[in-house]
């Protein structure tokens, strides 16, 4: 999910007076912080809890297999066996990178044991069929700034708040 520090999200308000208005923040030249933060997530069916993971940069297909490893490491520490992957067809998902991570993974769990990987893709165009994404909708507009642009540090430690995560070290590309 991409959390932009200037865009605001679409929310729907009733007021006594005036109409709340959210307007996009202009981008500073100088400012040498992105414009929008790249993270991951992962939530559990069975708490509804988010675990997150930020990207430095942009989210490529070589981030997914890293990513990808750290999660199944974290259910193997718990003792699972398998990852329910329900993905969509963003280019890091649907790549030869991608792809190859998947099948890298997939041989050293039938040599070695550990958490598997069960990839269910998502028809192109259909997020609402994605369990996740209205919990991105609700922290995006939770952690809105109408007055201000929010500082990349300030934004992680808002989404990690709202969705009572733990600020992880970013995966390095």
């Amino acid at each position: 999910m991409w959390w932009s520090r200037l865009a605001q999200p679409n929310l729907h308000a009733w007021t006594a007076a005036q109409p709340l208005r959210l307007r996009q923040h202009a981008p500073d030249r100088h400012d040498p912080a992105p414009k929008a933060v790249a993270c991951y997530g992962r939530l559990r069916a069975d708490t509804q809890g988010m675990l997150l993971r930020f990207v430095d940069g942009r989210p490529v297909s070589a981030v997914t297999p890293q990513l990808l490893e750290w999660l199944t490491d974290q259910l193997a520490a718990e003792g699972k066996t398998a990852l329910l992957l329900v993905w969509d067809n963003a280019s890091w998902h649907v790549s030869q990178a991608g792809r190859a991570g998947l099948k890298a993974h997939k041989r050293r769990v039938k040599r070695g044991g550990g958490c598997r990987i069960v990839v269910c893709p998502l028809p192109s165009k259909s997020p609402w069929l994605h369990r996740i994404e209205p919990k991105w909708v609700h922290g995006k507009r939770a952690i809105a700034e109408p007055d201000r642009k929010l500082h990349v540090d300030e934004l992680k430690h808002r989404i990690c708040a709202y969705y009572d995560g733990e600020l992880l070290n970013p995966i390095a590309q």
